[in-house]
């Protein structure tokens, strides 16, 4: 068993980096990648972690990008955080990130709302804030109920206080990825919203570009559309991989390794993509 898509507190997730190695190994995973958010400051910390623990690790990213209809996430495995197309990239969103949350928490205090900045900082443990972290402190500040009704009345695309992100085409992550040494993977497909007869055509654009894989063994996918995804990937020769999408209580119910509970995701996928990687 392995995961390859997990999120620590150095993008919207709630753990360490540590942590969500030691969660992994307790699982009985072999490996696990990490896939923060836009930033890779964490990868070293988890590698670290990993190695002390015998546990296979993969660095990684999950980029956001502009698409048409729903949201398009890419996933760029083996991504190193040294200098590099994808790294200076990554950078530069991640400085206009800081100002969108600077902005997000404007926002919040003009309307009254009892947030600090400081407190943002803390619960987000640095820079890399996002917008559960946000939540986080208005569901302890009894401002929300859940983490969930902070996105569906304040934060999230359309509410009050939503303030859009500098995102990427899929054209540029990918073939940015791929100048980079990593491998681009389109994350959750589901969540193109696009209509399922027009998703093949739209992998085989992405491949053109360089896209390697499709997140088909997804957390929150049922059995059906994870074996349907499976069997369309492979059909145009793209590494079907997998993960939990794990946040830890940013994102309720699932388990890494497990997602909801079902999860299995095959320790082959590692070696077909380690081979893409050759």
């Amino acid at each position: 068993m392995i995961d390859l898509h997990t999120h620590s507190r150095f993008s919207d997730g709630s753990d360490s980096p540590q942590a969500i190695i030691e969660l992994a190994k307790a699982a009985g995973c072999l490996c696990v990648a990490l896939t923060d958010h836009d930033r890779v400051d964490g990868v070293e910390i988890a590698r670290a972690r990993a190695e002390e623990l015998g546990l296979g690790f993969v660095p990684g990213v999950e980029i956001s990008c502009i698409y048409k209809t729903g949201t398009f996430h890419l996933l760029a495995y083996f991504l190193e955080p040294i200098q590099g197309p994808l790294q200076d990239r990554l950078a530069d969103i991640q400085n206009a990130r800081t100002d969108r949350n600077r902005l997000l928490a404007a926002k919040l205090i003009e309307a009254g709302f009892p947030i600090s900045w400081d407190e943002l900082i803390e619960e987000a443990g640095g820079l890399n804030l996002g917008r559960p972290h946000f939540a986080a402190v208005m569901l302890r500040k009894g401002i929300v109920a859940s983490i969930q009704e902070a996105f569906d009345k304040y934060l999230a695309k359309g509410r009050p206080f939503y303030v859009p992100k500098v995102l990427l085409t899929p054209k540029e992550a990918i073939e940015l990825a791929v100048s980079s040494n990593a491998l681009p993977v389109l994350a959750h497909p589901k969540s193109l919203e696009t209509q399922e007869s027009e998703l093949p055509s739209y992998l085989r654009e992405l491949k053109e570009y360089g896209l390697v894989g499709v997140e088909s063994y997804y957390g929150r996918y049922s059995k059906n559309e994870r074996s349907s995804l499976a069997q369309l990937a492979g059909s145009l020769s793209l590494v079907a991989t997998g993960g939990s999408d794990y946040h830890g209580t940013y994102k309720t119910g699932l388990s890494i390794g497990t997602g909801e509970g079902d999860l299995e995701v095959p320790d082959s996928v590692l070696t077909e993509l380690e081979n893409r990687l050759k």
